[in-house]
């Protein structure tokens, strides 16, 4: 085999794992998503269940104080359900549509106030995880922000870190300021300061969500993409609602709250989303 046949066959090699790798990254997205789509399906069923039981059991006791209550009271639960399973219907084409369908923006509120407390509910009783309930919430809150245009000016976008991604050992105080951080490249604070400047943006680092809510109270951003773990984001995208927020999980190789890792490329990403409206 000559020289240009082993370069030909080595970019069709990097060609094919490039492709294969965001196959996989793909097809886990899907599967996340899927975990949350079961279970809205079953909570609108017990939904449907609880209604019939509603509108059943009272039946002769309505009928015997006015002829007209039982049907009153059907038309009242078939609005009802309607609108949950319109919303759903909806909820699920937006999130396999990849954009906005019908007010998706409205949907985000009805899943982040009402539906996901019931299907962590649900989960639990089913013997799934509340962290892999928590990380299909926050691939579906991603895909409801990504499918709305939200124009946002760079200065009205900050970038949320906990402080776990600063290296353990470092004697720096970066939480009040991240400027303060002397950029010696021991952890990735470095880099994602410098992605901060180079696009504009705000950048802070919280300790945990009370911290965090008073940083959003202070910089009042118009978007928000944070980088914590399951159940940081989780509270985070609920606490900052109806603020759009972009949940990227962090990497821990060294375990929780240690020494976490961020995807530079994926927290850029996740900002131009915003910018580039």
């Amino acid at each position: 085999m000559n020289s240009s046949s082993v370069m030909r066959f080595h970019r069709v090699r990097r060609w094919g794992e490039g492709l294969w790798g965001k196959s996989v990254l793909k097809g886990a997205k899907r599967q996340q998503q899927g975990i949350f789509v079961e279970l809205l399906i079953f909570t609108c069923l017990i939904l449907l269940l609880a209604s019939f039981a509603l509108w059943y059991i009272p039946y002769l006791g309505l009928s015997n104080i006015h002829p007209k209550f039982p049907l009153l009271l059907a038309i009242m639960l078939g609005v009802a359900l309607l609108l949950i399973f319109g919303g759903a219907g909806s909820l699920i084409i937006t999130i396999y549509r990849g954009r906005d369908f019908f007010l998706s923006r409205k949907l985000r509120g009805i899943v982040i106030e009402v539906l996901f407390p019931l299907m962590v509910f649900w989960g639990r009783i089913m013997g799934i995880s509340r962290e892999r309930i928590q990380r299909s919430f926050i691939e579906i809150n991603n895909q409801l922000v990504l499918s709305n245009a939200h124009e946002t000016k760079p200065q009205r976008l900050l970038l949320l870190l906990p402080q776990c991604i600063q290296n353990f050992d470092c004697d720096i105080k970066i939480t009040g300021d991240i400027q303060n951080c002397k950029r010696c490249g021991k952890c990735e604070i470095k880099d994602l300061i410098e992605l901060s400047e180079k696009n504009k943006v705000k950048i802070a680092v919280a300790t945990g969500g009370t911290l965090a809510r008073r940083i959003i109270v202070k910089i009042r951003p118009q978007a928000i993409v944070a980088v914590a773990c399951e159940l940081d984001l989780t509270s985070g995208i609920q606490d900052a609602y109806p603020i759009p927020v972009i949940g990227i999980l962090n990497q821990r190789p060294s375990g929780p709250c240690y020494n976490t890792r961020v995807d530079i490329a994926e927290v850029r990403e996740a900002l131009l989303s915003f910018m580039e409206r």
